[in-house]
């Protein structure tokens, strides 16, 4: 075994290499574990990949991790030089022996943002100049192969780093600065793309059934949710006054004001509206999925209050939204306020204790198995649900079930745990004296 700090050097950098080369290899790495070895017996890598488990020989942890650990500190300090790539090594070792290192996080966001720098250089010198009209065939093809490499790179890194937040969030309870790399990541990265939100929040949904207690986990559902519906609610019809829709059609103004007069809509107006009640169904939808979640986990799992607390938020978000779409939509009719009260309730829909559990479409239901696809090991809709998100196109919409008031006095009269009853009592409390609800 290496004795002195050049042996030791020259190991570690070779173990680092042999980490870095076993996620490029098998990308789908799920397990991650420190292997009972107290000393080197054979003069081969202590990295070892049985399929998609990582072991690490427990022999060389002893010089990796202050390895790896003084290597950032120095560079942090500006006493090391150290290229992109070597940084990315090192902060993913330190971060598979150290999960919850703040500096190992915040020099990943760092290496993200050169990524990001330079496809957003490569982009600004490709603004049309002059004599663009002539370039030949060949330089654009070579352009759009450039556009095309530059998005596939920057897909796998968010892939990859999606996969080291989440190993480090398994590794590491309540693992907060894993989480909140992550959100970065997809404000910087995934940014207006509702596929990629709308994929995460659906990976997401078994992790957070296998960790009911980890609230980092569900606080980055929740900024997903309230993602995907910011971005699901900017449509025309949001954002833009009746006026301003109707000066868009192709009618003419007498023509206009005669179909006012007879309280019909323009052209515009009636596809702006249509627009609108697809946002706001697909909007509905996801309260739906998510309560009915919410309702499968509290009842599999009585006693979180995690659980609870993210049943709150999400009907709290619920809420305001209804309330500021209300708003918007006062002075278009009563089609939007139709498509708002669709349920005949003012709470979201839900599932009751009967309806939750044998109703096929919770984390314990086998209804849509057959049909489910898989997105680094989680459970999804059909595949073509997300085209439909991202085009504006909705499923069914969901069947009008029970308000909050009626599903918490349902639990209260059947249920037997004492701290599940509790929690249950808070939020009815909760609903009453902030929300205004009356059961």
């Amino acid at each position: 075994m290496a004795e002195s700090e050049e042996e030791v050097d020259v190991l570690v950098q070779r173990v680092v290499k042999d980490i870095t080369n076993a996620f490029k290899r098998n990308p789908n790495i799920d397990e991650i574990g420190v292997i009972p070895c107290p000393e080197a017996r054979y003069n081969r890598s202590p990295i070892v990949l049985v399929e998609n488990k990582l072991g690490v020989e427990s022999w060389c942890v002893k010089f990796l991790l202050p390895y790896v650990h003084n290597k950032l500190l120095l560079y942090r300090q500006r006493k090391h030089w150290l290229e992109r790539e070597a940084l990315a090594d090192i902060t993913c070792t330190l971060l598979l022996l150290n999960p919850d290192f703040t500096t190992a996080w915040n020099v990943r966001r760092w290496v993200l943002q050169q990524i990001l720098g330079q496809c957003s250089a490569a982009d600004r010198s490709k603004k049309p100049q002059q004599g663009e009209a002539e370039r030949g065939d060949a330089e654009r093809g070579d352009a759009e192969r450039g556009d095309a490499e530059r998005s596939q790179q920057l897909a796998r890194t968010l892939h990859q780093e999606m996969k080291v937040c989440s190993d480090a969030a398994c590794r590491y309870p309540s693992n907060y600065n894993a989480w909140s790399h992550r959100i970065w990541v997809l404000q910087h990265m995934g940014q207006g793309n509702v596929k990629v939100l709308h994929d995460e929040l659906s990976s997401m949904r078994l992790w957070v059934s296998m960790h009911v207690s980890d609230h980092s986990g569900f606080h980055y559902r929740q900024f997903l949710l309230k993602a995907l519906i910011t971005e699901l609610s900017q449509t025309p019809a949001s954002t833009s006054s009746p006026q301003q829709r109707c000066s868009t059609a192709p009618s003419s103004s007498s023509r206009l004001h005669h179909s006012q007069a007879n309280g019909e809509l323009s052209e515009a107006e009636a596809a702006a509206d249509e627009e609108w009640q697809l946002s706001a169904n697909t909007v509905l939808q996801l309260f739906h999925q998510e309560m009915e979640l919410c309702s499968d986990l509290i009842q599999s799992f009585p006693g979180h209050e995690t659980l609870w607390s993210h049943r709150r938020h999400v009907f709290y978000l619920w809420h305001h939204w209804r309330k500021e779409q209300q708003q918007k939509g006062s002075t278009n009719g009563e089609s939007r306020s139709e498509v708002l009260s669709s349920n005949g309730d003012p709470a979201p829909p839900t599932l009751s204790a009967q309806s939750s559990a044998g109703g096929g479409g919770g984390v314990n239901g086998q209804g849509h198995a057959a049909e489910a696809m898989e997105v680094d090991g989680a459970s999804l809709p059909d595949p073509r649900d997300s085209k439909r998100l991202k085009t504006g196109v909705l499923p069914p919409s969901p069947p009008a079930l029970p308000s909050e008031p009626s599903f918490v006095s349902g639990f209260l009269d059947g249920c037997c745990n004492p701290e599940q009853r509790r929690f249950a009592l808070a939020y009815k409390k909760w609903l009453d004296t902030v929300i205004g609800q009356q059961p």
